[in-house]
This record gives structure tokens, C-alpha cells and sequence, in this order.
């Protein structure tokens, strides 16, 4: 097991010897590389990327548009410019002195997809911690398996699997904050549910190879569309304009009847100026818990017409998912004997739903130095899951009891269904502007409205008595409204000052059917006004190193349980957090190091403390105080010229201040309050590392080591030993082989065995304590991840 004095030791003498080298370097090797940047007519170009290809070093132009690498070997270099919106370059220089260089580069000759999102992503001048995943880092692991287990490894990630084998329904946490706190954009589209703020990413099978690149930003983040982000952001970007034709095939099969196939095709750019791409993809899995299989679908349509200037995008995609529950957890006591146990046994126990996606994505330019970006979107939901409830209580339902003879029923066996049918449709919007100097700045928000209908039928009972198949037992309709306003802009203030100011404005009106004072049934509205201000500066030491603070506010309204089980009297208020981050970044040829210190401190933060609230629900409450701070450490290190380290560590300390827990006393038929001060937030581990190693022995095979370690959990805010997941690490072994036949692109062939060690870990449960017989009684349910297991890929590319 890995303890944490270890790994801090480990980061400590990384970060020392780096600093020791650097500072000790021969003079031969002072050699340096400047130069400017500019574009076909003359003018500056601020933040262009210069990288010294195959190493970690690199450096940005400055708001004159010059550059400069220290440091630099004698030698042929090879250096790769880049700049959203130009055409990238490389440039061989042979550096037997200092050398001064004069670029420029072209603009693309059409406009880019990229700039869509770049008002709400992060970049190095943001003073943020974010973390890009590419499409090739991607690829490497999309197996079947869903998104949150493609980021499984980048800093501060814990993922978890219902059905055990990464495949159905699937959770991400980041910073120990759960999905309904991740806000998740798609093309700078809000995805998060309105009503819930989870992310169901089984709506969306094998998505992942319809995505460009990935952007997770930890803490509050540039978040501006969407729910509100109290522990990160992941924007994700769908492919990107591919100028020439391709076909595209990937197979893979695995354990647990783990199956995927897709096809991919795409025309290239047509007539300079068409392009149509196009995605169907089937998986199918067993689930390493019993019955837990899925069965998913999706297709994925993207067509765009492309001008120098503007561009237009029409996405369409949809994901099909049936799974069969197993959301009940193992009990803890099987933990030893059964750890694939499913409490459910009924055949058609499932969860069944669809959703179609419609996204239209333009882009224009104004002038050099405005740029208009408009989204219009839609998406439809509707799907159901089926439950068998044994002896159900007729008044559940509504329904009188049976009489027969002299005999009266009250209860019997029933098959029900739970519906959700919904429209969520709106805009995000942004004026970007760009001085190619000092400034730039958007200007940009979103209006969304979300309409559902919530209703449950009863399909079967054993004694019907006076129903009808498909009786509603129950009618609800929501919807939500959702507008906000942003401003922001970047300031370079000198050539190594940079900082920047982020505000947003932002209102949510919803109308559901909840409780009145009276504890009636009624449609009610709740209306909020949130003020989210964000600012940082980023301080440039030299062409190496460079260090960064900000602070930013965010807010979060509650979810639709919260309203509908409560009344105007109990109904919980939103959460507030402040978070301040702050942070040191290193690149040498053989080194890039982050460093990031983080204090995010919640008002309000709502949390499940066991307590009936006026109408019986189980419903959160607020807490006043509570925080979570930590250190993320990030490095990818070039050990050798075959062998990379790519490897995180987050140390935090997570707490509530104080805590009430209120039990069920089935002695007495009350409830019984308990007091806690400074205990851990549940779900929050201490310390969580990630580690790739990767070893390319040869050309064209890699091979690499994956490693995953997260620290004890708590399963409620009690610091309750006797409530937590076990802390767990795990290893896995990856090969990847690459052919670039005469008759393909690419030909790779993927070998990817999970837990190679056979670790028996759960990465997710649950805990209802009560009191009987005057003890205090832990009823914990977990869920157990696979052991051992293997999946084979193949990818075909033309």
C-alpha cells in the first residue's frame, strides 16, 4: 500500500533535483532562441504556442508577439508554432549560437471549430488547474468502457461502475465532489439534467469517439453555462473538421461478454467547404455483477459548411440504453461470499431510455477583432424504469383495497413503471473580442428551458381489483428556466503580468408540484438570483516557470427533490462557495510540473443527515460551514528517451464543521440526534494518485503500466469507522501496436488487462444506520468492482 509520506517524499525530491539541475547547468548549454510572431499582414500574434518538439519545454508570445527559450542545447531543434485560427508551423533551427527568429504564420483557410469554446475553456493565462485530454490519449483506452472511466486517471478523479465493469452507469467524482456538482458542457452546450444537475453518461454510449478533446477544470473553474460547478467542469469538444476522407472501424471484446463495434466515416472538407461525419455504434456487456448487463446504442451526425470567415455545424446524435438495476448495492455481509450479488431478480428489473441531441453551432467573423458565436440546441428524453414491488400497500398507489367475501386486501404484488419524458432547448451565446495586444475579452451567456413530465403507471398486479393496465398513479410536471449573462476579460499588464476578471449574472425559475404549508400537493415556483464574480493573475518568472492565483464564487440551487419533498418552511436554501487557488507550473525538456494549493469553503452546503423534515421525507439540509483544501501535484517526466512518467497526487482534508446525524429509533419509534464537529465529508478521500507509465521498446508498440491508488472513505459526514470504503489500489497493463500499412491510415491493435493483481475493491456504497435494541446499527452497501479482467480492441482507420 502507498503511504502518503512516501509519495510526498517522491514529489519533493523530483521537484528539488529538477530545480538543482536547472540552476546548475553548464555554460555551453546557454543558448537561447528568440524571436517574434506575427501574422501574413504584419500584425502581432499574443499567445502563440512555441514548443520544442518530442520535450515538455515551451513558451507563449507575449502581447508583442515576441518569445524566448533559455537554456537551450547546441544542436538541430525542431520548434512547432501554433495559434488558434493559423495554420500551424514547424521550424528546424541548427543552434550552434543564439539565434533570433521572425514568424509568420497564415490563417487557416477555413474557420475553425475550436473557437466555438474557447470563451469557456481555460488556457494559460486562466491561473486555474485544468487538465486537456487529447483524442489520441482517448483512443488509447476506449474499449466500450464509458467517459468517466477514459479520465479515470487525471488528478483528482475517482470513478466508479454500478454494474462493476466500467460499462452502464458510471460516476465520476472530482475533488470528492459527486456529478450533480461537475458541470459538463458539450460544444459549450450545458448537458448536466436541469432538474436532478447529474450527468447521465449512459445516455450517451461510446460518445468518446465522437470527442475531440476533453478539458477538465477543477474547482469553480471558467464555468459559465450550465449548472454551477462546486468541484469542477469537464467541457467536452465533438470532432473537430477533418480537412480529408476517412472510414473508421473499431472492434473490441472482452470479459463479462463485453462487446463494441463502431463505424465512423467522414467525406473531408468538399468544394472547400462541406463536410458530413457519421458515427453508429453498438455495446454490449454482462456486467461483472449479476444480471447487471447493458445493451447501448447511438449514432452520432455531424454536418458543417465551412467559409474563411464563418462556419456553420448541425450536430445530431442519440443514445438507446437498456440496463438491467443494479443500483441496490451488496450487502456488506456478502461482501466475502457473493460479491456479484443483485438483490434483484425480476427479468425485466430495467432501466430504459433515450435521448436525441440537436445542435446547431455557428460561428463569424466580425473583423479581425470581433467574433460572433451563436448555438441554438434541443434534446429529448423519454424512457422509464420497471420495478416488481412485493406486497405494495394499496394506498401507495391511490387505490382502494380489495374486498372479497369477508376478506379485505391491502396489499399485493405489483409491477410499476416510473416515466420521465422531456424538452430542454435554448442558446449560449459569445462576442469575443481580440486586440492582438493587450486585451481580450468575451461577452456571452445562455438561456435554457427545461420542460418534463414525471409519471408512474402501474403495468401488473397480482390482485388488481378496481385498476386499469397502465393506471397513472401519479402526474408531475416541472419546468425550469435558466439565463445568465457573462463578462470577462485578459489584461497583459507587462510582459510577464497577466491577469484577468471573470463576472456572471445568473437567474433559475422553476415550477414543480411540491408540499404547501398545509402539507398539500400543489404547483409552486421558486425564482433565484445568483452573482458569480471570478478573478486571477498570472505572473510569468521566466520562459520556464511560472505561478498563478485566483479566487472566484460560485452558487448552486437546489435539486428537484430538495422542492418537491419539502415545504416553503423546510425547503433547503442554495449553496454558495468561494474558491481560492493558486499555483506554480515548471517545463524543461524533461519535465512539466504542476503544483496547485487549493481552499474551496461552502455556505450551505447541502448534505443528507438522516433527518424526516415536515412532510417525512429524508430530505438534505444545509450545513453552515464546510471546506475542502489540498495540494495537486502533476508531472510528466521523460525518464528516458523511450520512457515517460506521466503521474498526479492530490492531499487534501475535507471537512465539516459541525454536523447533527439523526438516526431512526425503531425501540422507540423516534428519532435520536447526534452531535459531530470537524468530521470528513463523505466520499472524500485524503489522498488519490494516478500514474502512466509508458515504454515504447520499439517503434510502433507501447507499452504501459496504469495505476490507480484512492485513500479511505467515509459513506456519511460521521467520520464513522465503522461506515467507509477501504482504501484501494489498483494496476493495469496496456500494450498498443500500431501498423501504417500501404492499404490503411492505421491499423492498432489494443491489449488492455484491468486489475491485474485482482484487487477486490468497491468504489462506491451506501449506509442506512438506525437503532435497535439499543444499539446503533450500520447497514452498509457496497459496490464491488471487477478483479481481473481483459479487453482486446482493434481499430481500422482509411
Amino acid at each position: 500500500m502507498m503511504k502518503k509520506s512516501t509519495i510526498a517524499r517522491f514529489f519533493a525530491y523530483l521537484l528539488l533535483t529538477e530545480l538543482f539541475s536547472l540552476s546548475t547547468l553548464p555554460a555551453w548549454a546557454q543558448l537561447t532562441i528568440s524571436g517574434t510572431v506575427n501574422d501574413a499582414d504584419g500584425g502581432t500574434l499574443p499567445g502563440a504556442a512555441i514548443v520544442l518538439e518530442g520535450t515538455y519545454k515551451g513558451t507563449f508570445t507575449d502581447a508583442s508577439g515576441t518569445f524566448q527559450l533559455t537554456n537551450m542545447k547546441p544542436g538541430n531543434v525542431s520548434l512547432r508554432i501554433s495559434l488558434l485560427g493559423y495554420e500551424p508551423q514547424v521550424q528546424v533551427v541548427d543552434l550552434t549560437q543564439n539565434a533570433t527568429l521572425s514568424i509568420k504564420l497564415a490563417k487557416t483557410a477555413v474557420a475553425v471549430d475550436e473557437v466555438v469554446v474557447s470563451a469557456t475553456r481555460a488556457n494559460q493565462k486562466s491561473a486555474i488547474a485544468y487538465t486537456d485530454v487529447t483524442r489520441q490519449e482517448l483512443n488509447k483506452l476506449n474499449l466500450g468502457q464509458d467517459i468517466p472511466q477514459l479520465l479515470n486517471f487525471t488528478p483528482s478523479i475517482v470513478t466508479t461502475s454500478d454494474a462493476g465493469a466500467g460499462v452502464g452507469y458510471t460516476g465520476i467524482r472530482i475533488r470528492g465532489s459527486d456529478a450533480t456538482r461537475v458541470n459538463v458542457t458539450l460544444n459549450g452546450i450545458p448537458y448536466n439534467d436541469a432538474e436532478s444537475q447529474g450527468t447521465f453518461f449512459v445516455n450517451m454510449p461510446d460518445f468518446a469517439s465522437s470527442v475531440s478533446t476533453v478539458q477538465i477544470q477543477r474547482g469553480v473553474g471558467t464555468s459559465t453555462n450550465g449548472a454551477g460547478a462546486f468541484g469542477a467542469s469537464v467541457n467536452i469538444q465533438t470532432s473537430k473538421l477533418e480537412e480529408k476522407p476517412y472510414a473508421e472501424t473499431n472492434v473490441s471484446v472482452g470479459s463479462f461478454g463485453t462487446r463494441k463495434v463502431n463505424v465512423l466515416a467522414g467525406t473531408g472538407l468538399l468544394n472547400n467547404h462541406f463536410v458530413l461525419d457519421a458515427r453508429l455504434s453498438k455495446i454490449n456487456s454482462d456486467g461483472y455483477v449479476d444480471r447487471a448487463f447493458s445493451d447501448l446504442r447511438s449514432f452520432y451526425i455531424s454536418g458543417g459548411y465551412y467559409t474563411k470567415k464563418s462556419f456553420f455545424r448541425l450536430n445530431v446524435f442519440s443514445g438507446q440504453e437498456q440496463t438491467y438495476q443494479s443500483w441496490g448495492g451488496v450487502p456488506e455481509s456478502l461482501l466475502k461470499t457473493n460479491r456479484t450479488y443483485n438483490g434483484y431478480t425480476y427479468d425485466n428489473e430495467t432501466d430504459n431510455y433515450q435521448q436525441d441531441n440537436y445542435q446547431l453551432i455557428t460561428s463569424h467573423e466580425l473583423s479581425r477583432k470581433w467574433r460572433l458565436n451563436v448555438s441554438l440546441f434541443y434534446t429529448k428524453g423519454r424512457g422509464y424504469y420497471e420495478q416488481f414491488k412485493p406486497n405494495d400497500s394499496y394506498s401507495k398507489y391511490g387505490l382502494p383495497n380489495v374486498v372479497i367475501g369477508d376478506s379485505t386486501i391491502t396489499r399485493t404484488d405489483i409491477i410499476r413503471r416510473r416515466w420521465l419524458e422531456n424538452d430542454y432547448y435554448g442558446t449560449v451565446f459569445s462576442l469575443d473580442y481580440n486586440s492582438f495586444g493587450k486585451l481580450t475579452a468575451n461577452i456571452g451567456g445562455g438561456w435554457n428551458q427545461y420542460s418534463g413530465k414525471h409519471f408512474g403507471e402501474i403495468i401488473w398486479a397480482r390482485v388488481a381489483g378496481n385498476t386499469n393496465i397502465r393506471q397513472h398513479y401519479y402526474d408531475d410536471d416541472a419546468l425550469k428556466t435558466d439565463f445568465n449573462l457573462y463578462a470577462k476579460a485578459f489584461y497583459q499588464f507587462s510582459n510577464r503580468l497577466n491577469s484577468f476578471l471573470d463576472v456572471q449574472v445568473r437567474t433559475v425559475g422553476y415550477s414543480f408540484l411540491g408540499f404547501n404549508s398545509q402539507l398539500q400537493n400543489v404547483q409552486q415556483e421558486a425564482n433565484l438570483t445568483f452573482f458569480n464574480p471570478k478573478a486571477g493573475i498570472t505572473y510569468t518568472l521566466n520562459d520556464r516557470a511560472t505561478i498563478y492565483a485566483s479566487v472566484g464564487v460560485g452558487h448552486r440551487e437546489p435539486n428537484r427533490d430538495d422542492y418537491t419533498q419539502s415545504t416553503p418552511q423546510s425547503r433547503p436554501k442554495a449553496e454558495q462557495l468561494i474558491d481560492y487557488e493558486a499555483g506554480y507550473k515548471l517545463q524543461t525538456e524533461k519535465l512539466a510540473f504542476t503544483a496547485n494549493l487549493y481552499y474551496m469553503g461552502y455556505m450551505n452546503q447541502l448534505v443528507l443527515s438522516g433527518q424526516l423534515n415536515d412532510v417525512g421525507a429524508y430530505n438534505r439540509i444545509n450545513i453552515p460551514v464546510s471546506y475542502r483544501a489540498g495540494l495537486e501535484l502533476e508531472a510528466g517526466i521523460r525518464l528516458a528517451k523511450q520512457l515517460r512518467w506521466n503521474v498526479n497526487a492530490t492531499f487534501s482534508r475535507n471537512r465539516v464543521q459541525n454536523f447533527t446525524e439523526y438516526l431512526d429509533d425503531y425501540d422507540n419509534g423516534n428519532q435520536v440526534a447526534r452531535q459531530y464537529s470537524q468530521t470528513d465529508i463523505s466520499f472524500s478521500p485524503n489522498l488519490i494518485v494516478g500514474s502512466q507509465l509508458l515504454y515504447s521498446p520499439v517503434n510502433r508498440l507501447e507499452l504501459s503500466l496504469l495505476s490507480k491508488y484512492v485513500g479511505k472513505q467515509y459513506l456519511d459526514n460521521t467520520s464513522n469507522e465503522g461506515r467507509i470504503l477501504n482504501p484501494y489500489f489498483t494496476n493495469d497493463i496496456r500494450a498498443i501496436f500500431t501498423l501504417k500499412p500501404a492499404f490503411a491510415q492505421e491499423i492498432a491493435v489494443t491489449f488492455l488487462c484491468n486489475n491485474v493483481f485482482n484487487t477486490l475493491y468497491e468504489s462506491n456504497g451506501f449506509s442506512v444506520p438506525y437503532i435497535s435494541e439499543g444499539k446503533i446499527v450500520n447497514d452498509n452497501y457496497y459496490y464491488p468492482q471487477a478483479g481481473r479482467n481483459v479487453l482486446v480492441g482493434l481499430r481500422l482507420r482509411f
